[in-house]
């Protein structure tokens, strides 16, 4: 009797206590307007007002091809008590879990519906993180009303943060200042930092960098950093840092280009001035400057820089007041990307082409396993664009990649997260819009998508408002049939122009000028875009983009 009696008390000091209903989430649903102490991935989390299961607010996760978008918080908790987490979701394969404790997940596109889980804290746990997150691909998902019902753990958090290092200038514009700094520490976790300028808050963040933007251009700023953790407590500031943004004005690059591709490869080239006085065109995107052996550039490989076809070419557009940009890479061929070893190496080709023709603007057209799918490569030629960049001054850069329809692949998102990393300062981000790979593809709607996608992955990533990212963004489109049977008729491609104009897009360009006439049913074609058309018409288009 005496030892069941004791095994009942040492069961009673060891058994999980049950939770009783107090939610612990502040907030729970958004109803602030903030994040308060959620930390999204890749800055994808934001609160919105529609649509909301309860309240004004909700949660919304843009989930990406290469990001889950995966919220967090810490909540202190209890040691060996038994909680309750549960939340309202809204998405396709939208997660509800407890790091290291289990989670649940539903597919709930057109509906909230209630997830929830219950776990156990470990003998001596005294905080849990929860977290929801879609999936990869799958779009936007939404959460509201999250609840963690169980006693509260401990003393309240009156701790701040440290101070954070002082930060770093990796990059600027005339309107945008890049900073980084060396984390801060907190007693439970940190949960973002605040830029500050003149006594006011001026950007946030989640992670240890952040962009400024809307600055006035030629002007002195300083900048300090505080952390903060989920509780509210705010450490000191950082040491200040003091930076004079560029000369000259507006958001984005001031750089606008409609520059159609012209081929001399193949696809009978007309005559560049032809094309320019039917047309108005100013602009061309000559194309391609590949490795003539090792890590010399040569057009097609093959034509040298200087004298010949290419060098007369260019010779009579300027003469007629346009301007070329010559295209470094391309889906096939020898690359100078892989054959030049060193980053200094390829800045040096690159240097080349720039001095045969005292160029304003360079393309690297980077495609394929050779080169887009190969960081080392990538890693190349971003920062060989940072080298020519700072070698000559107002020289313009841009990257041309293919896309999904609803954004940059894996490859094309790690392309824009290292140039940002690595500070080149890339003037246009050219996406490719075609060779979705399905032949009834709505070719408007798609390129709308890819490149509203494009937009957000460059605000995410290089802390743009949505007209700075715009004015980094370009298009590069295929006129007429694709090599994916995807058609692209003259109406598509006007509106498409237009969409461009009215979102003052960067660059708006298509392959090529050598298709640009007319050949119903013709099928994929080198001289000709396979439907019915006028000769020039996509490049008639294509010079009324103004940006």
């Amino acid at each position: 009797m005496g030892a069941a009696v004791l095994l009942a008390a040492t069961a009673a000091l060891t058994a999980p206590t049950a939770a009783h209903a107090a939610n612990l989430i502040t907030d729970p649903g958004f109803e602030s307007g903030s994040l308060g102490g959620w930390s999204c991935s890749g800055g994808l989390g934001s609160v919105v007002t529609t649509p909301v299961h309860g309240g004004s607010r909700a949660l919304a996760g843009a989930a990406s091809a290469s990001d889950t978008a995966k919220c967090v918080r810490t909540v202190a908790v209890l040691p060996n008590t038994t909680y309750s987490l549960s939340g309202w979701v809204r998405g396709s394969y939208v997660y509800l879990g407890v790091t290291g404790a289990g989670s649940t997940w539903t597919s709930s596109p057109s509906a909230y519906s209630q997830l929830s889980v219950s776990f156990t804290t470990g003998a001596s746990q005294t905080s849990a993180e929860v977290y929801l997150n879609g999936w990869y691909g799958q779009g936007t998902y939404y959460a509201d009303d999250v609840s963690l019902d169980g006693p509260g753990g401990g003393t309240p958090d009156t701790q701040a943060p440290t101070a954070p290092g002082t930060p770093a200038l990796t990059g600027k514009t005339s309107s945008t200042v890049s900073l980084s700094w060396a984390a801060a520490t907190d007693n439970v976790g940190v949960a973002g930092y605040d830029v500050y300028s003149a006594g006011a808050k001026v950007a946030t963040a989640t992670g240890t960098t952040a962009t400024v933007t809307g600055l006035t251009a030629g002007t002195a700023y300083t900048f300090t950093v505080k952390a903060r953790d989920a509780a509210g407590n705010t450490s000191a500031a950082s040491g200040p840092v003091t930076v004079t943004t560029d000369a000259g004005g507006g958001t984005g690059t001031g750089f606008k280009q409609a520059a159609p591709y012209l081929y001399n490869g193949w696809g009978n080239p007309p005559a560049a001035t032809t094309v320019m006085n039917a047309t108005g065109v100013k602009w061309f995107t000559m194309a391609f400057i590949l490795s003539s052996g090792g890590c010399n550039p040569a057009w097609d490989g093959q034509r040298a820089l200087a004298g010949g076809v290419d060098q007369s070419t260019i010779n009579a557009v300027r003469a007629a007041g346009g301007d070329v940009v010559p295209s470094i890479g391309g889906w096939s061929g020898n690359k100078l990307g892989p054959n030049c070893a060193t980053v200094a190496d390829l800045a040096g080709a690159y240097q080349k082409v720039i001095d045969a023709y005292g160029l304003k603007a360079v393309d690297v057209d980077i495609e394929n396993t050779d080169e887009f799918e190969d960081n080392a490569v990538q890693d190349r030629i971003i920062g060989a664009l940072k080298l020519v960049k700072q070698n000559n001054p107002g020289l313009r850069t841009i990257l041309t990649f293919g896309t999904g329809t609803t954004g940059p692949t894996a490859a094309g998102n790690r392309l824009i997260e290292q140039s940002k990393a690595l500070g080149a300062d890339i003037d246009v981000f050219t996406i490719m819009p075609f060779d979705f790979g399905n032949a009834s593809t709505d070719m408007y709607a798609s390129t709308v998508s890819a490149a509203e996608g494009l937009k957000a992955k460059l605000k995410s990533t290089f802390g743009w408002d949505d007209a700075t990212a715009y004015a980094h963004l370009g298009i590069s489109g295929m006129n007429g049939v694709s090599d994916n049977q995807e058609v692209t008729t003259v109406q598509n491609w006007t509106a498409i122009r237009d969409w461009a104009n009215s979102h003052h897009i960067a660059r708006l360009a298509f392959w090529s000028v050598n298709r640009d006439r007319g050949c119903a049913g013709g099928g994929l074609a080198e001289n000709c875009s396979g439907i019915a058309q006028s000769d020039w018409q996509f490049t008639s288009v294509t010079a009324g983009f103004t940006g």
